[in-house]
């Protein structure tokens, strides 16, 4: 959510223009990149795992499921506005700012109040036995061995080939059902992977740069170096230097 200024952001193939308030959604495993010059904005990653477990519980109202584990979950619309979400994430900037005690339980209670609020009117949840949960969250059965197989080996080199041979299908039959169901090629995905692993290296660790390229998966570092400042619009020594506590 952008709080001031303007940023220009990138979901997908689309691309969009930031007015403060405005909220940009991504689904689970699409590449996205925004660039703003004095800008302030929050950005929450919501988990997986606590969307389902909300979707399984009791309906006051109704006392049902609201929806089976595992469902199909998608967000419609790239770019929304919603008071109430808006009025949550500032609560959010608001006590990550003040660090005081019990900050974090404070925060998982909020990020519920936004994925509830995401459910009943920003998401849309389709009930299908081809759904299976995964670190990535619910994905297509047929892909959840590829998607898992690209989370344990994101730091060596991967063919398209034996990424496919992780889900027992034939590489052109792999890429084609890959980028119709999650949006992305599995190549951006994997790589997704690895710079968000870079980005927590890099605000988390004292390791080298070089290093760091090498534990993502990157065989030399101004490759590495390219491909973050691609995504983010900075270089990782750039990025490191931004952080809080710098």
């Amino acid at each position: 959510m952008l709080v001031a200024g303007r940023m220009e952001v990138r979901i997908g193939d689309a691309a969009y223009t930031l007015s403060p308030g405005q909220i940009a959604l991504t689904n689970i495993g699409q590449v996205h990149s925004g660039r703003a010059v004095g800008a302030e904005f929050v950005s929450a990653a919501l988990s997986p795992v606590m969307l389902d477990q909300i979707l399984l519980e009791p309906d006051a109202a109704a006392g049902t499921l609201a929806a089976a584990a595992g469902a199909e979950v998608k967000v419609p619309a790239a770019v929304i506005s919603d008071s109430g979400i808006e009025e949550t994430l500032h609560g959010m900037l608001g006590e990550v700012a003040a660090d005081a005690i019990g900050r974090d339980q404070m925060l998982d209670s909020m990020a519920r109040q936004v994925i509830i609020q995401l459910v009943r009117s920003h998401i849309s949840i389709r009930n299908t036995p081809q759904i299976e949960l995964s670190r990535a969250g619910p994905v297509d059965r047929r892909l959840r061995r590829a998607i898992e197989f690209m989370h344990d080996n994101f730091g060596r080199e991967l063919a398209l080939d034996e990424i496919a041979s992780a889900a027992f299908l034939s590489e052109f039959h792999f890429a084609r059902m890959f980028k119709q169901i999650t949006g992305v090629t599995p190549h951006s995905y994997l790589a997704s992977i690895r710079l968000e692993r870079a980005r927590r290296l890099l605000l988390e660790t004292t390791l080298a740069i070089s290093e760091i390229a090498l534990t993502v998966g990157y065989q030399s570092q101004s490759h590495f170096t390219r491909a973050f400042k691609a995504v983010t619009g900075v270089t990782p020594l750039v990025y490191r230097r931004g952080r809080p506590d710098r």
